[in-house]
């Protein structure tokens, strides 16, 4: 599954290398969003529900989560 999928990682990220990335292939057939350390490319992959990564985000944004 993972092999397939076109990540990214956060504009956001400072290139410190402690960087998550996102692909979101998956969002709209299945509702679900891949999330992986950019550090362990080949390593293991956390599945979040749609909904939930966008209230994650969100709260990061609203600054809610330090």
């Amino acid at each position: 599954m993972t092999e397939s999928l076109r990540w990214f990682t956060s504009s956001y990220s400072s290139n410190g290398g402690d960087c998550v990335e996102v692909a979101a292939d998956l969002i709209a057939p299945q509702g679900v969003v891949p999330v992986r350390d950019s550090k362990d490319p080949e390593g293991p992959v956390l599945t979040f529900r749609a909904s939930a990564f966008t209230a994650f985000v969100d709260g990061i944004k609203a600054g809610e989560l330090r």
